[in-house]
């Protein structure tokens, strides 16, 4: 990732804010809540990352993309049901954009890794992005295309746009995963490192500490 990535990515989401501006207006007034379905690597760290967005309400993570009904963790992990460990986000569209949501989606993970993200490997740990409308479709599209045209990443990105399907919620172990498991050794190696980051870039968006 390149070291201006962040100030593009900003530039990015007010320049397709604008873009949009009338798709959006329209959407505010129509409903207030909105819902974001996104995979990008293990669902316990990018759970962690969205929970501390200002204007997100809820976060659930679970699984999407597949073809096996009801899935397991157990199943999801053999990579065989073809679906991808992810989250699915509620947030308030008054407060935080989809755009900004997709902001902080490609600023925390490696958007050009196929089926991987980091040490965990697999179709199940890809980067994708399930849309949930017509407007959240070309939003992603417009964003991908010009992270791509400015050569953000060294590499293709490889970020699957889709129609959102069906999200099967992960088991109830899985949910709020690292604020109950902050010890656990996975949380310390993996987690800690990437969220102290995410805290540092995006500290103007973060919800106040109770």
């Amino acid at each position: 990732m390149r070291k201006y990535l962040l100030l593009i990515l900003l530039g990015l989401a007010l320049a397709t804010l604008n873009a949009q501006k009338g798709t959006l207006k329209k959407q505010k007034m129509t409903k207030k809540i909105e819902i974001a379905t996104l995979a990008n690597g293990c669902f316990w760290c990018t759970e962690a990352i969205f929970q501390r967005l200002k204007g997100v309400k809820k976060v659930t993570a679970g699984y999407t993309g597949g073809t096996t009904k009801n899935p397991s963790y157990h199943q999801v992990t053999t990579g065989k049901t073809g679906h991808a460990e992810a989250i699915q986000i509620k947030f308030d569209s008054n407060i935080i954009s989809y755009q900004e949501i997709l902001e902080v989606f490609f600023s925390t993970h490696n958007p050009t890794t196929l089926n991987r993200q980091g040490y965990d490997v697999g179709s199940q740990y890809r980067s994708a992005i399930f849309y949930h409308s017509e407007a959240q479709k070309q939003i992603a599209e417009d964003f991908i295309k010009v992270l791509t045209d400015a050569h953000v990443f060294d590499k293709p990105i490889v970020t699957e746009v889709q129609s959102f399907d069906v999200f099967y919620t992960a088991e109830e172990y899985h949910q709020n995963y690292y604020n109950n498991n902050k010890t656990q050794g996975y949380c310390v190696a993996v987690i800690n490192p990437k969220l102290e980051k995410f805290l540092k870039k995006f500290k103007s968006k973060l919800k106040k500490e109770k």
